[in-house]
């Protein structure tokens, strides 16, 4: 059978490095690629069309790459349309026609998790076998990461929001991930150890999704590719303005997720998680409670920014409609 390997995890957690190794085992990308820029200058490994595909569906829900909201991953699976979803198959289905019978395509895509189901269908109607490589990144290195990708030159009180709301939404995208996972071969790979042995991490995770990476022994192209010197975020607290509530949740979320790397299967881990994203989603409830009337308060704001701007635009609107009649009125005249 022709297999699709989903690679996904959360923004910044490596899932680019794992993707590029994969390719430098010999596995298809499909083309073209997403193009680098200086977030990602060794490269996203990323299908350009699936990039857009989620993007342009999801980014207009919305659901953002990383989510902290429990049920987002509801939301997205909602919109799911008929068209889409067989939008979705026939591109799969032409690459797929593409490769030779037992050939792994790639699929990296950091937002696939929340829509993973979807995936599941349509690699199915395609008669392909869908497996999936979720990599894991300590939530401190993550949200320090994203601070500098996307947060420099940002005002401290806005980083240190993102900062909390990185923290749950990393969490998060481990619940939904996991869950959705469960019945295909998967593996699990944590960041450190793929830039600290590389070898020794893919060699596990590819026989856990059942696939070849060929001969590691000798020197290979990934040598060059995966290095320590990718790591450049510390795993501590230190510095980070968390709430402590989270904090625990999070550790303990790291912990058990830790565990499905050597048994991706072990039911005490999916158990503990289990447990840890209903925690998660009551902390999350609680606390859209308590802001519930500043939320309130914001969205009457916005709501009279809104109309005040549409009031101006509906002024000058009107203004170049008496315009247009005068002109209209005069050009009558002139041709009686």
């Amino acid at each position: 059978m022709k297999k699709v390997l989903v690679v996904t995890g959360s923004g910044r957690s490596g899932t680019s490095s794992a993707a590029g190794t994969l390719k430098r085992f010999g596995f298809h990308i499909p083309q073209p690629e997403v193009e680098t820029d200086d977030r990602n200058p060794r490269g996203y490994y990323e299908p350009l069309w699936v990039a857009e595909f989620h993007k342009h569906w999801l980014n207009g829900i919305p659901v953002r790459t990383i989510d902290s909201r429990p049920h987002a991953g509801d939301v997205a699976m909602a919109d799911v349309t008929p068209e889409r979803e067989e939008t979705l198959r026939a591109w799969l289905a032409d690459e797929l026609a593409q490769r030779p019978n037992g050939d792994v395509v790639v699929i990296k895509e950091t937002r696939a998790y929340w829509v993973y189901p979807l995936w599941e269908r349509v690699v199915a109607a395609t008669g392909a076998e869908l497996a999936s490589l979720t990599m894991l990144r300590h939530p401190t290195q993550v949200v320090r990461s994203r601070d500098s990708a996307y947060l420099s030159g940002r005002s401290d009180d806005l980083r240190l929001e993102r900062e909390t709301t990185n923290v749950a939404a990393w969490m998060n995208s481990v619940f939904v991930t996991e869950r959705a996972t469960r019945g295909n071969p998967r593996a699990f790979v944590p960041y450190y150890d793929l830039i600290g042995d590389w070898r020794t991490a893919m060699t596990r995770a590819c026989d856990q999704v059942g696939v070849d990476p060929g001969d590691l022994s000798g020197p290979h192209s990934v040598d060059d590719f995966v290095t320590t010197s990718l790591n450049r975020s510390a795993a501590t607290w230190d510095g980070l303005t968390v709430p402590a509530v989270l904090v625990d949740l999070a550790e303990r979320t790291w912990a058990a997720a830790h565990v499905l790397v050597e048994e991706p299967a072990d039911a005490e881990a999916m158990a503990t998680l289990d447990g840890l994203a209903a925690d998660y989603a009551e902390l999350y409830r609680t606390s859209a409670a308590i802001v519930s009337d500043e939320t309130s308060s914001d969205l009457l704001a916005l709501r009279t920014e809104l109309e005040g701007r549409l009031a101006v635009k509906n002024e000058r609107l009107e203004k170049l409609r008496r315009k247009l009649r005068e002109a209209e009125a005069r050009a009558d005249g002139t041709a009686s």
